[in-house]
């Protein structure tokens, strides 16, 4: 029990440096190649922490599991309810009217697509599905491409700080990617020493999952979204999970079902609708609060997302 004490303890310290040194390289990164602290959100950011689920769902599609769906579903309810509104509690988010305009509306229309090739009659997704979304995902990718473009040509200018890093790339590039590599694997060391300590306190196997396991998988984003928040770098904080939705969605069910065709073997009808209707919570709290994420919106994200909670508990 005591090492697994230590090891969450460990596990912690890794999540908070890490986050610490992946935001202060990624904005330091930004500033040297003259691109926005959103980009960057939506490309190194994003996709780092969204490797675990990548990583997962390929596994799950190679193994014959279902998994990656649900996996990819919760995981973006959690995102936008549970992250983003703990991050705007803490310190309200000011959003960039790109987010608004741009992405926010792409991630809504990737989760209708999604949606509708999971909803087809097969309860999953076959080769061609995948094909489909991957199309969609080098159309977001190429959005990116564009953004790097203009962000160049107009010249972004941020407030200065973090000199020492913003001068010395290798050591931002460092920085970026050890802060990753803290964040990812102190999640793990978070997850997997705190089911051990929930089971040497005879906690039942379907709770921890409902509960750790599921909280774990989210992780990464939390602490890197909160991170970002309190440094008060809200294009990457809100940058990193718009672009997180939308490789999950299309990179990762992309790939998992190009590999191997996925199904599931629930109903997630459920799973497809808050997740829609939590971006476009997002998209309207933003909007109605002169591009501002406040408290009063995070709360009630937060709620949201513990009303999904109880609901896949009670559908089972």
């Amino acid at each position: 029990m005591i090492a697994n004490v230590l090891l969450l303890i460990v596990g912690f310290a890794l999540l908070v440096k890490g986050a610490d040194y992946l935001i202060d390289g990624s904005v330091a990164i930004a500033r040297r190649f003259g691109v926005s602290e959103l980009f960057i959100g939506l490309t190194i950011v994003a996709f780092g922490t969204s490797a675990p689920e990548l990583a997962v769902s390929v596994k799950a599609a190679i193994d014959g599991s279902g998994i990656a769906i649900g996996n990819v579903l919760g995981s973006n309810v959690a995102n936008v309810a549970l992250i983003l509104g703990a991050t705007a509690i803490i310190q309200p988010l000011r959003i960039s009217t790109s987010t608004i305009a741009k992405e926010m509306p792409f991630v809504i229309l990737s989760t209708i697509a999604a949606g509708m090739l999971l909803l087809n009659g097969t309860m999953g997704l076959n080769r061609y599905d995948g094909v489909v979304l991957l199309c969609f995902f080098a159309i977001f990718v190429d959005y990116l491409f564009s953004m790097a473009k203009n962000d160049r040509e107009i010249g972004i200018t941020e407030e200065k700080g973090i000199s020492h890093l913003e001068h010395k790339m290798p050591l931002a590039i460092f920085a970026t990617l050890g802060g990753l590599a803290g964040v990812v694997f102190g999640s793990d060391l978070v997850v997997n020493s705190g089911i051990n300590l929930a089971r040497s306190f005879g906690v039942s196997d379907t709770l921890i999952g409902v509960t750790l396991v599921a909280f774990g998988t989210s992780l990464p984003e939390l602490v890197t979204s909160i991170t970002a928040g309190i440094k008060k770098k809200a294009d990457l904080a809100v940058g990193n999970i718009i672009g997180s939705n939308i490789f999950n969605l299309l990179l990762v069910l992309g790939i998992s079902s190009s590999i191997s065709p996925i199904q599931t073997d629930r109903d997630i009808t459920q799973d497809i609708i808050f997740a829609l209707i939590s971006i476009v919570l997002l998209l309207l709290f933003s909007g109605l609060k002169r591009k501002k994420l406040g408290r009063t919106g995070g709360i009630i994200l937060l709620a949201f997302y513990f009303i999904y909670i109880y609901l896949s508990l009670k559908a089972g």
